[in-house]
């Protein structure tokens, strides 16, 4: 499978931009004067020896590797354990993410869409389809990705895909993100890094636990969630809506923003905004029961899940430098991972970016 399609759950073969596509340099600031200038997503949970935790974001490590404290690259350096939240190098991993999407008993989209709804949705793929070649980049097209290859990787096979993966899929087909392709997103480059370096890597969760929860939203609500993702993109395409979460704001704010928990979580639960006041009253009730069963499902059950898996890892690995690198989303806001350790009695602290990291060799 190519580098870019393997990773996170959704970050595997979804990406975040909502829609329209930022001008180039759009998530670009200016480079900061020195170290200590640099936004930082790097914890230290104190203990000897220390152990780490990263908040990363989806999106091509080259967007943003340059904006990464110092200290943060020395942390990951000293780790002799990297952990993830799914292994990224895992074939299983890949394939159980692949079955999990797909629609039960062999059905087709056909079968279980409405009509028209479906029909809009085929509508929308095609112009994708047929806008593809000019979104790609002279840089994507000299590694041979081709326009196809890229929408099949992404899109094939849509037809027999659970509408809910259908509506994260077309998310994730916008130009912004398919001239992003080809790029390793910065936990899977990560990954491949530590696995260079020789140094144990695992993960603490499964994919089912990922997926299970974005299955278990009723029909009703997914057939509200593709429709409204439907019109945005539409929307769009006719010029008339910005979106709200692109991207390339994400990048910005990692870059050179504030801890924007808001963003920095639909990062995390790669889910569009549905709420809006546009919506008449009963559609409204409907986009915030979407929005708070995400929230609690796929951010804070995890959250505390993931916290409880770092502390049996740290049992585990008592004389070792541990690194935990997580979507940013999972240690900002509440009920995150670090309130989770902190509530267990480990004392977790922020690690500005000017701060020294102990030069400790990989035990």
């Amino acid at each position: 499978m190519h580098a870019a399609l393997a990773g996170p759950l959704l970050a595997a073969l979804l990406a975040t931009a909502r829609a329209r596509p930022q001008p180039p340099d759009a998530g670009q600031c200016r480079p900061p004067g020195s170290q200590r200038d640099l936004n930082s997503f790097l914890w230290t949970i104190r203990r000897d020896p220390p152990a780490y935790l990263f908040g990363t974001i989806h999106v091509p490590y080259t967007r943003v590797w340059d904006f990464i404290p110092d200290n943060s690259k020395a942390a990951f350096q000293a780790s002799a354990r990297v952990y993830f939240e799914l292994d990224l190098t895992d074939p299983y991993t890949i394939s159980a993410l692949a079955s999990c999407q797909l629609l039960p008993h062999g059905e087709n989209l056909q079968d279980v869409l409405p009509r028209e709804l479906y029909w809009r949705l085929k509508r929308h793929l095609d112009y994708v389809k047929l806008m593809m070649p000019s979104w790609m980049t002279p840089a994507q097209r000299g590694k041979g990705l081709y326009a196809d290859y890229l929408f099949n990787a992404i899109a094939g096979n849509w037809e027999r895909k659970r509408p809910v993966w259908v509506m994260l899929m077309v998310n994730s087909l916008t130009e912004t993100d398919v001239r992003s392709r080809g790029v390793p997103v910065l936990d899977l480059y990560l990954a491949q890094r530590a696995e260079k370096m020789k140094k144990s890597t695992g993960a603490v969760e499964r994919v089912e636990e990922q997926c299970h929860p974005l299955n278990g939203l009723n029909f009703s609500q997914v057939l509200f969630a593709l429709n409204q993702t439907l019109l945005q993109h539409e929307s769009v395409r006719a010029g008339s809506l910005q979106a709200p979460y692109t991207t390339e704001d994400l990048i910005k704010h990692y870059n050179c923003g504030d801890l924007n928990a808001v963003i920095f979580n639909h990062d995390t639960s790669q889910l569009p905004n549905f709420i809006n006041t546009t919506l008449p009253p009963h559609e409204q009730v409907t986009a915030q029961e979407i929005d708070s069963y995400f929230r609690q499902e796929l951010i804070y059950k995890r959250n505390e899940r993931m916290g409880k898996r770092v502390m049996t890892l740290l049992q585990e690995n008592e004389d070792k430098i541990c690194f935990f690198a997580f979507g940013a989303g999972h240690f900002l806001g509440n009920n995150t991972v670090i309130d989770v350790l902190r509530q267990a009695g480990l004392e977790v602290e922020h690690t500005p970016a000017g701060q020294t990291i102990r030069r400790l060799e990989a035990a």
